[in-house]
């Protein structure tokens, strides 16, 4: 390209005359980024020991120019999938701008779709997981509202996909059923709110219309995320499409009521800690179900429920609620007094006994006493997780992760990430495997204060929502 920037601008950010000589008709404006410096945090600037440029023209862009296309979306990066999608709509590409761009998003977003999940992350409600999402959802939307897609379709594209791109990225071929399937799920799931979604929006616009007006009110495009999982950007893209617009600042009030809400429900008050020994908490209870102990701390807390307190022992062993496995109950109890221990809980790396009642000299010595019965209940469950965590893997793959827990002495559930309802064969073979190892009584070997690289080298798993130190407790059962 020609650089036509003023004499002034040119001489602060030094550009490069780039002549496409084998296609002279294809003119493309990049905007040049001469790297020249270091800016540090006092605003100096330190000349890198390299000069470089950035471009920004990436591999498409790359292709665009030697083949002469106008579009990253002609080249044969992108065409093949075009081409299929335009068969399965039955629409020719090139002859109605909107069909273009849907099908131009959904070429794009099948890519990104499919090289996220082969790369080990699936669709979710949270973070990257939710990225993929809507990532997908939107695409979902414009082969439904454009290339009159009323079924999944998109899973369909992921054998072309690997057609062209699989001899450069092996893994697309190599997980090839599992993102067929991932995808295929996630169509469905969506396409089963998606119409009484779009026509509850457009119930929307036409009295919004009606009223001369050109916004919709962000309560509608709430309810619409809640109900149909329209995400706001979804709204506000359809909107645009009709020339309108979302109050954005509405939607995000109601996002706050929604998060007060949840808060108030859980709403407790809590009193200053009275202190009655300095120190730290000690947990004994890999050993010991009964020890002595004193009381480090005390404070009330005010909930809905009632009252109770909350009590730091020096010595203690009970295991506090942590990793889904719910805490011990039990009794500190003296010559004088018995005290309930109703739960015990995490907070701040101390052990907090949850007590019906404050004893009536705080300071005396008492023996903290464990259920043990209901201890040995949820210790079971708690193993019996694990090993229906490597039987789950076992059977669906290794893409399992587990994704949260509840153990407590009566029951446990296992919450885990798979693309599809697990069949009832599926189950019926991990309830096998599951009771194999049971009826095995498979010795346990404990090791304790493990480095955690030297935990990973025996094979440790990592559970989901668990904070590490540097130093852990390993638990093995079998030889793999």
């Amino acid at each position: 390209h020609v650089d036509s920037r003023p004499a002034e601008e040119k001489a602060k950010w030094p550009g490069r005359e780039l002549v496409n000589k084998d296609h002279p008709q294809v003119i493309e404006i990049w905007n040049l980024v001469f790297m020249q410096y270091n800016r540090k945090a006092d605003g100096s600037l330190e000349p890198l020991p390299a000069k470089v440029i950035d471009t920004g023209m990436g591999f498409e862009r790359l292709v665009r120019t030697l083949q002469g296309k106008t579009s990253n979306y002609d080249t044969d990066v992108f065409q093949p999938i075009i081409k299929v999608i335009g068969d399965m709509a039955g629409k020719q590409y090139g002859q109605d701008e909107k069909t273009d761009v849907a099908m131009r998003v959904v070429a794009d977003h099948l890519r990104a779709i499919a090289f996220s999940i082969a790369d080990g992350q699936l669709p979710s409600n949270a973070k990257a997981g939710y990225v993929i999402r809507r990532i997908l959802r939107r695409a979902v939307r414009y082969g439904y509202t454009f290339l009159d897609q009323k079924e999944a379709f998109i899973y369909k594209l992921v054998p072309t996909l690997i057609a062209e791109m699989g001899e450069a990225f092996p893994e697309i071929a190599a997980q090839k059923e599992l993102i067929m399937k991932v995808m295929k799920e996630e169509e469905d799931a969506f396409l089963r709110t998606l119409a009484n979604g779009i026509k509850l929006l457009t119930d929307v616009m036409d009295e919004v219309k009606a009223a001369g007006k050109t916004v919709i009110p962000g309560e509608e495009a709430f309810k619409l995320f809640v109900t149909f999982g329209f995400a706001l950007d979804l709204t506000e893209l359809i909107c645009r499409e009709n020339d309108m617009t979302v109050d954005e600042a509405g939607f995000n009030v109601e996002m706050q009521k929604q998060k007060e809400r949840a808060r108030n429900a859980a709403q407790v008050e809590m009193g200053d800690w009275t202190v009655l020994s300095e120190g730290e908490s000690e947990f004994t209870g890999y050993d010991y179900t009964e020890y002595t102990c004193h009381i480090l701390k005390y404070r009330e807390v005010k909930q809905k429920k009632g009252v109770v307190y909350e009590v730091v022992l020096d010595q203690t062993p009970f295991y506090a609620e942590m990793g889904g496995e719910v805490g011990d109950t039990g009794v500190l109890v003296n010559e004088n007094e018995t005290i309930n221990v109703v739960d015990t809980k995490k907070e701040n790396g101390q052990s907090i006994h949850i007590v019906d009642k404050l004893p009536q000299d705080a300071t005396a010595e008492f023996m903290a006493c464990v259920d043990v019965e209901r201890r040995r209940a949820i210790e079971s469950n708690h193993t019996c997780t694990h090993l229906l965590d490597e039987a789950l893997r076992e059977v669906l793959g290794t893409h399992v992760e587990q994704k949260g827990s509840l153990v407590t002495a009566d029951s446990l559930r296992f919450d885990f990430s798979h693309f599809e309802k697990v069949t009832p064969e599926q189950l019926r073979e991990v309830e096998h495997i599951v009771n194999e190892k049971i009826r095995a009584n498979i010795p346990l070997e404990e090791f304790r204060d493990t480095p955690i690289e030297e935990a990973k080298k025996l094979g440790a798993i990592a559970l989901f929502g668990e904070k590490y130190g540097d130093k852990v407790r390993v638990v093995k059962f079998g030889t793999s």
